[in-house]
């Protein structure tokens, strides 16, 4: 009797009910839920051709954005531009450099972000300027002008981007992600789609930026190397080596003058 009734508690027995009843409800569900979603369907349709039709357009000419289109791509743009900055520029791999550099240093927060970040912001505009001023040509003075549509002035104004983003990418990494989404051939760079060139682009600059980033450390590196093994062959095991070693490495960096050869050689590396 314990058994038959442990075996007819209440909890079971509840859970039982409620497998037999999804088993047996899946087939009404089957008839009746395309129904309700047909119904849905229709009474959206009915609504929207009842529902008053809104033109946003303002004036100009027919392939123009209306008023409320622009101001949502402004609205965008200004709140992707960080990413913009990031993704489709040369900030990425100059950023990553100099963060390697104080790494390798030693120095933790001196450059501070702040100054590290605008000196990036400040050499991506100048490595950009060429690519800025091709687009002021091509896209935003035509516009002014009115000799272009606004579609025709985005799809102008990518072109030198993607120039810019192919040069720099490595030949495999366009390919892997050509590759995934079927695409065995194009005919020039304007044909290929910038959710591909974006991505292959960053991966090639990372990439670059850690293989300068390790040319930059290795050095630093031997620096402490030498410093940990003179202290361990003097005895003296309390005294950090990266105290001691930090004022050489300075010294070494500011007499080579690297801050120079730093710059000159992350921008010749984009030309």
């Amino acid at each position: 009797m314990r058994r038959v009734k442990a075996y007819l508690s209440p909890k079971p027995v509840r859970f039982l009910v409620m497998v037999l009843g999804f088993v047996f409800l899946i087939p009404f569900l089957g008839l009746i839920l395309p129904a309700g979603f047909a119904s849905i369907l229709q009474g959206s349709q009915a609504l929207g051709q009842a529902l008053p039709q809104i033109d946003l357009t303002v004036g100009g000419e027919a392939e123009d954005f209306s008023l409320a289109i622009q101001a949502l791509i402004l609205i965008t743009i200004l709140t992707f531009g960080p990413a913009f900055i990031t993704m489709m520029t040369s900030f990425t791999r100059i950023i990553v450099i100099f963060f390697f550099l104080r790494m390798g240093l030693g120095t933790q927060q001196s450059p501070p972000n702040q100054v590290l970040i605008g000196l990036a912001l400040f050499l991506t505009i100048f490595i950009m300027m060429p690519t800025f001023n091709e687009i002021n040509e091509r896209a935003i003075q035509p516009y002014i002008d009115d000799e272009m549509t606004q579609i025709e002035a985005l799809t102008e104004a990518a072109i030198p981007l993607k120039e810019f983003m192919v040069r720099q990418t490595r030949d495999q990494d366009l390919l892997f992600f050509m590759d995934l989404v079927d695409i065995d051939t194009v005919d020039s760079i304007e044909s290929i789609p910038l959710y591909i060139v974006v991505p292959s682009f960053i991966m090639s600059e990372l990439r670059i930026a850690f293989q300068i980033g390790f040319l930059i450390y290795l050095p630093f590196m031997v620096i402490d190397l030498v410093v940990a093994s003179m202290l361990l062959a003097m005895g003296i095991i309390f005294l950090p080596p990266v105290l001691v070693s930090l004022p050489f490495k300075i010294l070494v960096f500011v007499l080579t003058d690297g801050w120079y050869l730093l710059v000159q050689s992350m921008i010749r590396s984009f030309n």
